[in-house]
């Protein structure tokens, strides 16, 4: 089975797509590009775009297709895109954002292999949102409940001990974000549907079990 280096992670907020990103890219060597954490970077700077990215992540809103975009086709163009594949994580979220991706890649000579799509229920997601939490050395990510750190009280990648949680990982602000969602983000299912790369994989089960599913897929 050829492996495919070429792929979207799909699925609600708190489906696991992060998480199962990070396991393929060790296991495949294959770049992954997190929009999520380029968004926060540019919401921590004090600019103009900075404060404007940082309150719509705050409210849990989605940041204009334009912005993600061109964070996007920069990444594309780089030379480890070109001779390792990608791994895109939160990307695209819009109906929109999926019509620009085809554009920046056609640009570019690539093509997408699969887009997997982790399915989830609200009731589990609510949960392992709530309760996640990372590294604030190197944003290794753990769960109180489904994934804490081996060692207890550091980081199990480099021994960070100290730990940090986003400030929108709420109720409030995730029932929001699943809302935001089914509006906005399932629209893109039946797109990449039509074009025959979609492929669903159940999500809510143990990481390892999910993962053993998605390399079915990917192959390697």
């Amino acid at each position: 089975m050829t492996i495919k280096n070429h792929i979207v992670m799909m699925g609600p907020p708190g489906s696991g797509k992060g998480t199962q990103a990070q396991i393929l890219q060790a296991r495949l060597g294959i770049p992954t590009y997190s929009v999520g954490e380029m968004l926060r970077r540019v919401s921590a700077e004090d600019t103009e775009l900075g404060r404007k990215v940082k309150a719509l992540i705050d409210k849990g809103s989605l940041v204009p297709d334009e912005v993600s975009s061109e964070i996007v086709a920069h990444t594309m163009k780089t030379r480890d895109v070109h001779e390792k594949g990608f791994i895109l994580d939160g990307f695209p979220r819009s109906l929109g954002q999926a019509e620009a991706l085809t554009r920046i890649l056609e640009e570019e000579g690539l093509s997408l292999d699969v887009v997997l799509l982790l399915e989830v229920p609200d009731n589990f997601i609510e949960e392992r949102i709530i309760g996640r939490y990372a590294c604030a050395r190197c944003g290794s990510m753990y769960h109180g409940k489904f994934n804490p750190p081996k060692a207890g009280d550091a980081c199990d990648v480099c021994g960070g001990k100290e730990f940090v949680r986003r400030a929108d990982d709420n109720l409030e602000t995730v029932q929001k974000r699943l809302e935001i969602y089914r509006a906005v983000t399932m629209p893109v299912i039946p797109y990449y549907e039509e074009k025959g790369l979609l492929v669903s994989v159940d999500g809510s089960g143990p990481i390892n079990v999910v993962s053993e599913k998605i390399k079915k897929v990917v192959g390697g």
